[in-house]
């Protein structure tokens, strides 16, 4: 057996796993992601929690919804955030490793002592969840649910399918990335078969509030080029959304805005929150954002990852600018990207 054939065996028999420790669970089954939910944690929630619910489970999703993404959630779907466990409960995690509670929105994780599956596409994930699928192969965990609900035999529709093409859409860069493959348009037509609404999708997500606009122009104004144009950093403070009415959920995509910059290899979105920052990156040609988000205490994938450190802006700087330098040196020499224990 070669090794692409060994991998798709462990994925098959993950995926067959995970469904029967679902279907044979009778107890509600709480559907939980990542905090700041993006595009890829949203519909892997709210296309799996249609999906239970058409086949007559009951189903806890609790999520704060940021702005631009509540054009694809109808009143009443999402629960409130949970302060405490309902009896007999399952803990579903998406896109998110179930061993990192502080980053597991929804519910108090920590206080869980109940059966947790897990079902992500992070390589950063330690992979200790009762049951779970872990698939770094797979550019979107949209992907993954998809397999999950055709091996738990649930029923498809266009309100299931439409946000996992949400998620499978965010998390390629509308199919841009170097992450896509062939079996990610598979999956693509498997759910546009289902009546999954890709146009509507792109007109949602392609529109911004004022504020958007305004806030973008004090963040230009801070724009750096660094190491002869591969890396290019923004920073972006709360004074500035003070002065232009903006919100924190204004400055989502504003990395992927960096990166589009020619000759970039590296785009840093740096969030200054005072006392901590949170980081933003985006990579190309052969370097890893990874690799930096893991050097400043985070983590993610190759083209995409972050790192939350609860250091001030100028504390934390020289670090951040010796991590990218290292970085740079190592896929100047050619080397592979370090993978993470």
């Amino acid at each position: 057996m070669t090794a692409s054939n060994a991998s798709s065996a462990t994925y098959t028999a993950d995926v067959q796993t995970v469904a029967a420790t679902l279907l044979a669970h009778t107890g509600p089954l709480v559907l939980l992601a990542h905090e700041n939910p993006d595009g890829d944690a949203l519909g892997s929630v709210l296309g799996f929690a249609r999906a239970l619910r058409a086949h007559g489970r009951e189903v806890y999703a609790p999520m704060a919804v940021p702005r631009y993404l509540r054009f694809m959630v109808a009143p009443g779907e999402l629960n409130d955030l949970l302060t405490a466990w309902p009896p007999d409960a399952l803990a579903v995690v998406l896109d998110v490793d179930n061993n990192d509670p502080a980053r597991v929105a929804g519910a108090p994780l920590a206080d869980f002592a109940g059966p947790v599956v897990n079902i992500d596409h992070h390589g950063t994930n330690r992979r200790t969840a009762t049951a779970g699928i872990v698939d770094p192969s797979r550019p979107a965990t949209a992907m993954i649910v998809a397999d999950v609900i055709d091996a738990m035999g649930l029923p498809w529709s266009e309100p299931v399918a439409t946000p996992l093409l949400l998620g499978l859409n965010t998390d390629t860069g509308s199919f841009r990335f170097s992450s896509v493959t062939p079996e990610t348009f598979i999956c693509a037509s498997r759910l546009l078969a289902h009546g999954a609404r890709l146009a509507w999708l792109n007109d949602e997500l392609g529109q911004h509030p004022q504020t958007y606009y305004t806030l973008l122009r004090e963040v230009l104004s801070t724009l750096e080029f660094r190491h002869d144009g591969r890396v290019v950093l923004a920073r972006v403070d709360s004074a500035m959304l003070e002065r232009t009415g903006a919100t924190w959920e204004d400055v989502e995509s504003y990395v992927s805005l960096l990166r589009a910059a020619e000759g970039a290899r590296l785009a840093v979105m740096v969030k200054d929150f005072g006392p901590q920052v949170k980081l933003s990156m985006r990579s190309r040609g052969g370097v890893s954002a990874q690799n930096v988000a893991v050097a400043m205490g985070g983590g993610g994938h190759v083209p995409a990852a972050g790192a939350t450190v609860p250091e001030p802006y100028a504390v934390m700087r020289p670090r951040l600018d010796e991590a990218i330098r290292t970085e740079l040196e190592r896929a100047e020499a050619g080397a592979e990207p370090s993978r993470p224990a």
